[in-house]
């Protein structure tokens, strides 16, 4: 009775966990140092708006490029969230919602849920630029769904390199940074299975719409795979210690 009870407070208590990751991330203003970042790039989009002529193409090709720049930042404020709660809070957290596996789950999706964030911000100025150059609709949201979708394994990224995983502050970053540039040199490679697609959709994107819409579920496929094998990991780790 009492094991059915704790199973049934379970997913109540982890949103909570997951409320109170969130908030404790923006009110140490960690949250301003991707923000900022994430202005700069809106800035620099709004200045360097394409022209009438080769609107949609370039539009397409903004979305990719979105999508492959924000993998470390992304990386980057899931470790900084997961990396804002003390040690013995997040003793206390585990044992509050019933194991580290559950924590474990909270703080992805607390990390998830700030980067599903970063993405809306990042996606407004594409989205608009998108409508009014009449992109097909269908590459306009395969545009939109990459970004979310890419979020999810530069969250796990940097939950790889988190305190609870990598204990040493010097060592995480040099893992976060050695990450990101290993996907990216994996995926130019024959061992391009082992990373993302980044440069599958980079170079779709620059072969236009039609190329870009096609190679869309292929690459959403592969995301999906390498973010769920990343996860089961992590929280085997996580499970473990």
């Amino acid at each position: 009775m009492i094991a059915s009870t704790s199973s049934q407070l379970s997913p109540v208590r982890m949103i909570a966990l997951t409320r109170f990751q969130v908030a404790g991330y923006v009110r140490a203003q960690r949250a301003l140092y991707p923000m900022v970042v994430v202005a700069c790039f809106v800035i620099l989009m709004l200045v360097q708006s394409p022209g009438q002529e080769h609107g949609a193409e370039l539009t397409i090709v903004t979305f990719a490029d979105i999508a492959a720049f924000m993998v470390p930042v992304w990386a980057w404020t899931a470790r900084s969230l997961l990396d804002t709660t003390p040690d013995v809070q997040g003793d206390l957290s585990a044992l509050a919602v019933g194991g580290r596996t559950t924590a474990a789950v909270a703080g992805v999706i607390a990390a998830y849920g700030v980067n599903f964030a970063l993405a809306v911000v990042m996606l407004a100025i594409p989205l608009m630029q998108g409508l009014s150059f009449h992109v097909g609709t269908t590459a306009l949201l395969a545009g939109v769904a990459l970004q979310p979708l890419v979020a999810v394994p530069a969250t796990m990224l940097g939950a790889w390199t988190s305190r609870s995983v990598i204990r040493s502050p010097a060592l995480s970053v040099l893992a976060l940074i050695g990450g990101s540039v290993l996907i990216l040199m994996l995926s130019m490679g024959p061992l391009s299975w082992l990373s993302l697609p980044m440069i599958e959709w980079l170079r779709a994107a620059h072969r236009g719409e039609a190329a870009f819409t096609a190679d869309f579920p292929g690459a959403a496929l592969h995301i999906a795979l390498w973010s769920s094998a990343a996860a089961a990991a992590y929280l085997w780790i996580r499970r473990r210690r």
